[in-house]
């Protein structure tokens, strides 16, 4: 039977029996249908309604909602209470005046028995026990009406001794029950345990489907921060450069006012000098007298104006080209800003790049994964090859011969170092074999020992400092294959552009690596950078 506290909960406050039909208020407290009916009939006329349970009043007839689940709980219920009243109510076949429990059943006398005719019950082989039934037919011969002892392996049934004498089963190959049943019992065993491994297996698949899902979530989680945050920063900075710009604006403006006012200022008293001379000029006109005209002090240079130029031409200095001085800083400014937003935003799956051992000098040492270079003093004995740098430079077996791509690359160490690409035809011996030492590679330089510890971007030997210091181990080199760029940033917080190489690339262009004086480690991961994010084209 269904315990206490389960039917507690199964029954309706009103009536104190199971749900009828059971229904729920808007409060959220369930009865029989028939018995809210009455409660709420009989509060018609009183101005309100109320819920029997919490009081809760309404101002209208509540509405009455099934509650299916509860409802097929409470079939079940009662379900079970039945078959289990069912096989309780087996009684003693033999206690007649008083109806007893009976506990065993005797397949022989088709009876059952309670404890008391139990112990008095014939010990006969032919007297077989067995649990509680209401049905003792199944345990007999349907045939014979005999008891079923036998078990034939060749039809797989259970059949009686005159089966087995005089049946259709006589000649068979037959055991007893008890003897089949523990053959059947190890075959379900094993069973049992293979169902056991397969579920074991299913189990730890979905342990790792779990995992799997869980590490995407914190994926996409982290990938939404970064968002958020790459979002908070460029509205920051497009703050920032937005006051900036106008309050550039609102000084030129200021100072265009006070050049311009200061101009028509010195106009104007030019402009009233000119009059005055104008109107002199026209009285001696008006004489008659030639010697005073031809000896009037204030006429000496009036024959003689000036010609061109003067202060009416200071406008065009003022005028200028100022505004559009200002325009191409504002969006030289905004490039900076999606280019670094284009570089930051990616999720792209990495494509490999690894490092060729056939081109690596004999004092460079490669990792077994082909994604790390450092600088050793032990020889690596290597064949020497006409593709083999003579020392201290690798290249990428995998070159680029269109569309746009970045590396990663992690410095560790001290010493001086150089990252950046090149054509496969560069030159293998020689310091003009050095990336950046021709016109066949451009790389980034830095360390402590080069420079004065400032880094540099160096192509065809010109070398271009890089005007703030690279705080970071970590470098990006992004290339657009037919834009003809090769950028170099530092992956610091926030990604900071460092420099743009501008040319025709004419060869397939090859990661390289320079590793001097010191033991540099530097890892790579490459990637295709594809249009399917949310910038439409990357700005770089």
């Amino acid at each position: 039977m269904a315990s206490a506290e389960l039917r507690k909960e199964l029954e309706c406050s009103i009536c104190l029996r199971l749900y009828t039909d059971p229904v729920t208020l808007r409060c959220g407290h369930n009865f029989c249908r028939v018995c809210i009916d009455q409660v709420l009939n009989t509060q018609e006329g009183s101005g309100a309604y109320s819920c029997p349970e919490c009081r809760e009043e309404f101002q209208e007839r509540p509405g009455l909602r099934r509650n299916i689940a509860l409802n097929n709980i409470v079939e079940n219920v009662l379900t079970t209470q039945s078959h289990q009243e069912e096989i309780t109510e087996i009684r003693c076949t033999y206690c007649i005046h008083c109806p007893v429990p009976a506990v065993r059943s005797c397949l022989h006398c088709e009876a059952s028995l309670c404890d008391q005719h139990l112990r008095v019950h014939s010990k006969g082989p032919e007297h077989v026990l067995t649990d509680l039934s209401t049905d003792l037919e199944k345990r007999k011969c349907p045939v014979h009406k005999k008891v079923l002892e036998y078990y034939c392996t060749e039809d797989s049934a259970c059949i009686c001794v005159s089966c087995c004498l005089i049946g259709e089963h006589r000649g068979h190959e037959m055991e007893s029950l008890g003897q089949a049943s523990e053959k059947k019992k190890e075959q379900l065993r094993n069973v049992l345990q293979k169902l056991s491994k397969k579920r074991e297996k299913t189990e730890e698949r979905v342990q790792s489907l779990e995992e799997r899902r869980r590490k995407a979530q914190e994926k996409t989680s982290g990938e939404a921060e970064r968002v958020t945050a790459l979002f908070i920063d460029l509205r920051r900075r497009l703050g920032n450069l937005e006051k900036k710009v106008l309050n550039e604006i609102s000084r030129q403006e200021k100072q265009r006012s006070l050049s311009l006012s200061y101009l028509i200022c010195k106009l104007e008293i030019k402009k009233d000098e000119l009059s005055r001379k104008m109107q002199h000029i026209e009285e001696l006109c008006k004489m008659s007298d030639p010697l005073t005209v031809l000896q009037d002090p204030d006429t000496g240079d009036l024959c003689d104006p000036e010609e061109g130029g003067g202060d009416e031409d200071m406008g065009g200095h003022y005028g200028g080209d100022r505004g559009m001085d200002l325009i191409s800083h504002l969006s030289q400014a905004l490039s900076d800003v999606i280019r670094d937003i284009n570089v930051t935003f990616h999720m792209q799956d990495p494509v490999d790049l690894l490092l060729d051992v056939n081109m690596a000098a004999n004092n460079i040492l490669i990792s077994d994964d082909l994604k790390t270079a450092s600088r050793t003093l032990i020889n690596q004995n290597r064949p020497e090859t006409r593709k083999r740098f003579r020392e201290d430079q690798v290249m990428s077996t995998k070159g680029f011969t269109s569309g746009r791509h970045y590396w990663d690359v992690e410095i560790n160490g001290s010493g001086a170092w150089r990252v950046g690409m090149c054509y496969p035809s560069i030159a293998r011996r020689g310091r003009q074999s050095y990336i950046g030492n021709n016109d066949m590679s451009w790389c980034l330089c830095g360390g402590q020992q080069v420079y004065n510890h400032l880094s540099t971007v160096i192509h065809n030997s010109i070398v271009i400092p890089i005007p703030h210091h690279i705080s970071s181990n970590r470098i990006r080199v992004y290339v657009d294959y037919e834009a003809g760029q090769l950028s170099f940033y530092e992956l610091c917080d926030p990604i900071r552009h460092l420099y743009t190489f501008t040319a025709t690339f004419t060869e397939p262009l090859h990661a390289a690596l320079f590793v001097y004086r010191g033991c540099i480690k530097l890892s790579f991961s490459s990637r295709r950078w594809e249009n399917d994010y949310w910038f439409s084209e990357p700005n770089v």
